[in-house]
C-alpha cells in the first residue's frame, strides 16, 4: 500500500503516463480510424503520374472529395515515411484508413489496367485510345509508332507498325510508357503468332503482316463474320494471278474518308501507294487495326475461283462473287441502280 501512495503522490509522473496513452490512442485513431469518404461497393481510383510530389497526391484526392481528415493523413505519411511518391492506379476502398491507404501507396500496389482497342482505323485514334486509359500520352505513341529505328530491329516500320496491336483485353499498369507499352505489344504479337498460324500464313504465301494487311481489307469489305474467308479467298485468287486488288477500302483510307459510298474516277485516279486500283499487290500496311477473328479468316481462307465481287444490292453488308468479268457487270449494274434509286451520288 506504501508504493501505491507514493505511485498518486507522484502527480508529474501520473500526467506523463496519462498523455503517453493519450498519445498513443490518437496516433491509433489517426492511423487505423475509417478516413475515405465512398459510397459501399462504389469503385473509385487514386491516379499518380510520373514526378509527382506528396502535395500532388494530396491535390488530386481532394479533386473527388474522397478523404474525410487530410490532416490525419499528411500525419500518417510523415509516421510511415511516406517519401517515395511512385506513380500508379491506386483503388481506394470503402472505409479505407490511413495506415493502409499510405501503406499501399509506398509500396507501390497498384490495381492493373484492362486495356482494350478495337475498331480502330488509323494511328491517331489509336494513339488517342490507348492514351484515354494509360498515362502514356498519345504524342509519345504516335512517335514510336513512326520511330523507324525501334521499328526496323523488330521488323516492322511505320506503315506497318499497327499490325503489332492485336485486339484483346489485356491487364497492364496504369503508369505503362510507350517504350513499355511497345514491348507488351511486341510480346503479345509473337504469342498471337503462334506455329500453326505461322505455317498456315507460309502455305498462302503471305508474311505475317501481309496476312493482317490483307484482314484489314476484308473487315473494311464486309460486315459478314460469315464472308470474311470467301472475300480473303477472292483477294488471295487476285494475288496469285497477279491481279490489282481494286479494293474500295483501301481507296477510302487513301483519300482519308471511309464514309463516300460512290467511289469516281477522280478517285480511283489518287496517287498514293494505297490506292489498289493503280498499285498491284498489297498496300504498304494495315487499313486498320485487324481483328484476331479477321486474321483468322484470312489464314483459314476459302478456296473458289471467284476473282470479281460487288456489293448486294440489297444493302445487307454483303457481296454479290463472279469468276468473270461479264458476271460481275451483271452484278455491278444492280448495285449501281440500286444506289441510284436511294439518291446516293458520292
Amino acid at each position: 500500500m506504501i508504493f501505491s501512495k507514493n505511485l498518486f503522490k507522484n502527480k508529474p509522473f501520473l500526467v506523463f503516463v496519462a498523455a503517453s496513452i493519450l498519445s498513443i490512442l490518437y496516433v491509433i485513431y489517426i492511423l487505423f480510424s475509417p478516413n475515405i469518404s465512398l459510397k459501399y461497393e462504389e469503385d473509385a481510383f487514386l491516379y499518380i503520374p510520373d514526378n509527382s510530389s506528396f502535395e500532388d497526391v494530396i491535390t488530386h484526392l481532394k479533386q473527388n472529395a474522397y478523404v474525410v481528415n487530410y490532416s490525419s493523413l499528411k500525419q500518417t505519411a510523415k509516421l510511415l515515411n511516406y517519401k517515395k511518391i511512385r506513380s500508379g492506379k491506386y483503388a481506394l476502398d470503402y472505409k479505407m484508413s490511413n495506415f493502409e491507404l499510405i501503406r499501399k501507396l509506398r509500396s507501390g500496389q497498384q490495381t492493373p489496367v484492362k486495356l482494350t482497342f478495337n475498331n480502330i482505323r488509323t494511328k491517331e485514334q489509336l494513339a488517342a485510345k490507348l492514351s484515354k486509359q494509360l498515362m502514356a500520352d498519345s504524342s509519345s505513341i504516335i512517335n514510336l509508332l513512326n520511330d523507324t529505328a525501334l521499328l526496323s530491329a523488330n521488323n516492322f516500320n511505320p506503315n506497318t507498325s499497327v499490325a503489332l496491336f492485336i485486339p484483346n483485353t489485356y491487364e497492364i499498369f496504369w503508369d505503362t510508357d510507350a517504350n513499355e507499352l511497345m514491348k507488351r505489344m511486341l510480346k503479345e504479337y509473337k504469342a498471337f503468332w503462334t506455329k500453326e498460324r505461322i505455317a498456315l500464313a507460309d502455305s498462302i504465301p503471305l508474311s505475317t503482316i501481309e496476312v493482317t494487311t490483307l484482314a484489314s481489307i476484308v473487315e473494311e469489305e464486309t460486315n459478314s463474320k460469315a464472308e470474311r474467308p470467301k472475300v480473303a479467298g477472292l483477294y488471295i485468287n487476285r494475288l496469285k494471278q497477279a491481279m490489282p486488288l481494286q479494293a474500295d477500302p483501301t481507296l477510302k483510307f487513301a483519300i482519308g474518308n471511309f464514309a463516300v459510298k460512290r467511289l469516281g474516277l477522280q478517285e480511283i485516279l489518287y496517287i498514293s501507294p494505297y490506292n489498289t486500283y493503280r498499285n498491284k499487290g498489297l498496300p504498304p500496311g494495315p487499313i486498320r487495326i485487324a481483328s484476331p477473328a479477321g486474321i483468322d479468316a484470312v489464314l483459314h481462307y476459302t478456296k473458289h475461283n471467284y476473282v470479281y465481287m460487288c456489293a448486294k444490292e440489297t444493302f445487307n453488308g454483303e457481296h454479290n462473287f463472279a469468276p468473270t468479268y461479264a458476271e460481275h457487270q451483271a452484278n455491278a449494274r444492280l448495285y449501281q441502280q440500286a444506289l441510284n434509286n436511294r439518291k446516293i451520288f458520292k
